[in-house]
């Protein structure tokens, strides 16, 4: 139980030890993570300053038998949004990161010179990063892989995007995976930290291995027959693209509209038909949603990427219109390259097609044009002429260009692929979401586009959204994937929680602890200067019906759920 707190600008080191209280009231991961970063930063600092601190955390099932339980977190003030930002990934880089023996990493200052550091159970190293900055992901990584010459290493990077403050630049590891949302790669960028290897030989000590162990079998055994697992394994999570088109929920043409007509062209099935495709496998788990893809013909012949996964499918298909899978895997690849996240870069690429059309720009720009989409991609990472601008976000761009009647976005972030006109859960999910526009706080289009909570309907939405955001925010203390949600219900999360850590806590105790944490990342936000009113959605959605289903979500039924959700928490 310590963590290690590493100052870049003295290229120093020390180790922090935790209370066991901290454990009790937060158990970790992000309930941790978010003390830390209360207790490392003061109000108003600047995001992409040396006061500034990038977090990274581990779960207390980090490591051990627990399916599901591959990944780190990343914390920090957003440079996107001014506010709270966390971000998760897989992979295999979880647990080299556990076995340092720290449960997380506080980094602060920032280095004169571009460094990457090498953290292990025994010592931090400060390396020489000039040789590969400037340098892609996937190249940084394998640089660094080289000189550590640990196999076993876990390896973070971050891209040219980073290195030139665009502000939605992600975390990248395993060649694919990637803290994306929100900025945490930008802030690294900021610190000139280039990269970080982790390894070491600590071991994660359970308190009841043995019914840890029973937990595992059955866990594995239901594994074997469950259709949810079928699906992501067979399909992985561009199965999506067919269930929110058939519901209208596809967000198409800049969030004109709720369906693509040509999406049948980049599904699930014209992925697998197209290119060949296996399954990939975080470790610790048997879900293989990841889809290894091979480019077979075509001018991106011999492209190989982990995905596309469904928001990058539906940011560049849906909101580009793009309709060439291939073609998706390719911008999809450029922005791994670069290090940016795909999710705000195509909203970014539909609102500039959006500001061409309506002539608040020179560029021409369509939909559907994929070079010219992939040009400017390369001038967001460049910031070169409206790079420079798209840069900074949507909300400035849309600042800048006098388009702020359609930009899309809820505190700053550009939303997933999910469509709150049709869902209206997820408009109350976007709205009070702490980060921002965010689908996996809560992910409650899982019961909306399932049929078991109806899509169209406000009531009841705020004890639904609760209840999955509760047991989610659990999962981010632990730190478990969001797949393995139908697997964990409370009870198994009490066992697990008891098995691991020693605590005893049913499930109004784990709710305490999930309200303990949404009031300490209140306090953050209060802090830098979000109100209530800041809990809302884009004026388009409540102003404009979706162009080919008529349907729009008022102010009236936002409300609604938002004062549902306001009694059961207690304020904003």
């Amino acid at each position: 139980k310590k963590v290690l707190v590493i100052d870049l600008s003295k290229r120093s080191y020390h180790v922090q030890p935790i209370d066991d209280e901290i454990y009790t009231r937060l158990l970790g991961g992000k309930g941790l993570a978010t003390q830390l970063l209360l207790e490392h930063t003061k109000a108003g600092v600047d995001p992409l300053s040396p006061e500034n601190v990038l977090i990274f955390a581990t779960g207390p099932v980090t490591d051990t038998s627990v399916w599901g339980s591959s990944r780190y977190g990343v914390y920090t003030k957003s440079p996107l949004t001014g506010i709270y930002c966390e971000s998760y990934s897989g992979g295999h880089s979880a647990e080299p990161m556990s076995r340092t023996g720290y449960d997380a990493f506080v980094i602060k200052g920032a280095s004169a010179q571009p460094v990457y550091l090498e953290i292990s159970d025994g010592k931090v190293e400060f390396h020489d990063a000039v040789p590969i900055w400037g340098k892609e992901t996937f190249e940084s990584e394998a640089f660094i892989r080289n000189a550590v010459n640990k196999k076993e290493a876990a390896i973070l990077t971050i891209g040219p995007a980073a290195e030139r403050g665009v502000k939605f630049s992600v975390i990248a590891n395993d060649r694919w995976r990637a803290a994306g949302r929100a900025g945490a790669g930008t802030v690294m960028g900021s610190k000139k930290l280039k990269g970080l290897a982790f390894y070491g030989e600590q071991t994660k000590t359970v308190a009841y291995p043995e019914e840890l162990d029973k937990f595992w079998k059955e866990m594995s055994a239901r594994s074997k027959t469950d259709k949810g697992v079928q699906a992501y394994r067979t399909l992985g999570t561009p199965m999506l693209v067919a269930l929110t088109n058939k519901a209208g929920a596809f967000p198409t043409k800049y969030w004109s509209k709720g369906t693509f007509e040509k999406w049948p062209s980049i599904s699930a099935d014209a992925l697998h038909a197209q290119c060949k495709v296996k399954p990939k496998a975080c470790s610790k788990c048997f879900m293989a949603c990841g889809r290894l893809t091979e480019i077979v013909d075509g001018r991106h012949k011999g492209l190989v990427i982990e995905g596309p996964e469904y928001e990058t499918i539906n940011a560049f298909g849906g909101l580009c219109m793009i309709d060439d899978i291939r073609e998706i895997a390719y911008l999809n690849d450029l922005c791994d390259r670069l290090g940016m996240d795909t999710i705000t870069a195509g909203n970014l690429a539909g609102f500039t097609i959006e500001a061409s059309k309506r002539k608040a720009i020179n560029e021409k720009i369509d939909y559907g044009d994929v070079d010219a989409i992939a040009e400017l991609l390369n001038k967001i990472a460049n910031r070169q002429g409206i790079g420079a601008v798209l840069a900074e976000g949507v909300r400035y761009a849309a600042k800048e260009w006098g388009l702020e009647d359609i930009a899309v976005h809820v505190k700053g972030l550009e939303p997933p692929g999910y469509e709150p006109r049709v869902l209206k859960g997820m408009g109350l999910a976007f709205a009070v979401s702490d980060r921002g526009a965010c689908h996996l706080r809560a992910t409650v289009y899982k019961p909306e586009l399932t049929g078991t909570a109806p899509p169209g309907e406000v009531a009841g939405k705020a004890e639904l959204l609760l209840d999955f955001e509760d047991r989610h925010t659990i999962f981010d203390t632990m730190i478990l994937c969001r797949f393995y949600r139908d697997f964990y219900p409370w009870e198994l999360i009490s066992l697990m929680v008891r098995t691991t850590t020693g605590l005893n806590a049913e499930k109004p105790q784990l709710r305490e602890i999930s309200a303990n944490i949404r009031n300490k990342i209140r306090e953050f936000n209060t802090r830098e200067g979000m109100v209530m009113g800041d809990n809302t959605l884009p004026k388009r959605f409540f102003a404009e019906a979706l162009e080919d289903s008529g349907k729009k979500l008022s102010r009236e039924e936002l409300d609604k759920m938002l004062s549902d959700y306001y009694k059961l928490t207690g304020g904003g």
